[in-house]
């Protein structure tokens, strides 16, 4: 069931922006999701989806999300610019940018569609997994922030593995996870929620190492519909990197629904040091 939340939800408070009536939003981050350098990924990501959302020649709904991380954010406020450059029968294009102090740090692409009933199958199978309420939450690391505005349940490849851990012999994580306090679903959330992952190289090698996304692809599949039926209960997530080398490493993602319905997957490139 969906929880009823008093006050604002901080995710809510993260994303929140401005229209200046000209395309341009103004926001601001928040020490609630700060990263080990800067916010954390997956809110920039969500930020940035929010702004065509918000904007007012939005057309349908997320069909994908390209976010490439140019340069460091820094706390404070920001600017993302939003232009939709084509609109078609089904489709609708954008290029958005973030800024500070007239310095891009963030660039992104989206495209939004409307949806219609056709032939559908999944032929990707979600990961086999214990119900979420017999799996222990995970103590999280209180040096990152935004960690403590997620449940996760780690049910392979948990972050408590870098702990003085041996290196492992694969790079995958899967673990329930939702929003704390629990918050239904929405796409900037998902959005976010697809980002959770700590860097896979960090998990192979069994310890902690500079990391940072440099681009990130978010796949929704899921319809409006989808997502409030998964309501605030946990998605099932799970991720893997397909090759490391020369100071970047890919990241594969899928986030599944409670009854087992693939709701988005996503793609990253990951520079590291090690």
């Amino acid at each position: 069931m969906t929880s009823t939340i008093a006050a604002r939800h901080a995710f809510d408070s993260a994303v929140a922006l401005t229209f200046d009536g000209a395309g341009n939003f103004s926001g601001r981050t928040t020490p609630e999701y700060g990263n080990m350098v800067g916010p954390f990924g997956g809110i920039t990501a969500a930020t940035i989806l929010r702004a065509v959302q918000q904007h007012p020649q939005c057309l349908g709904d997320p069909i994908s999300l390209t976010v490439n991380f140019a340069g460091p954010i820094a706390e404070g406020p920001f600017t993302i610019a939003a232009q939709p450059v084509r609109t078609n029968r089904n489709t609708q294009h954008w290029t958005l940018s973030m800024s500070q102090d007239g310095i891009v740090t963030t660039t992104a692409t989206a495209v939004f569609g409307t949806r219609r009933e056709t032939w559908t199958a999944t032929e990707a199978t979600a990961p086999a997994a214990p119900p979420p309420d017999t799996v222990e939450p995970d103590a999280l690391p209180e040096f990152i922030a935004w960690v403590d505005n997620y449940e996760m349940r780690f049910i392979e490849g948990g972050i408590t593995q870098l702990d003085g851990a041996a290196a492992q012999p694969t790079s995958t994580t899967t673990l329930w996870v939702r929003d704390r306090p629990a918050r239904p679903l929405d796409y900037p959330a998902l959005t976010a929620l697809s980002d959770v992952f700590f860097p896979r190289v960090m998990l192979r090698l069994g310890r902690v190492v500079p990391a940072g996304t440099v681009t990130l692809t978010v796949y929704f599949h899921a319809d409006t519909d989808r997502l409030a039926a998964q309501a605030d209960r946990p998605l099932l997530a799970t991720a893997r990197s397909q090759h490391f080398g020369k100071g970047f490493f890919d990241q594969s993602a899928e986030l599944w629904a409670h009854d087992g319905g693939l709701l988005a997957t996503s793609h990253q490139l990951v520079y590291f040091k090690a």
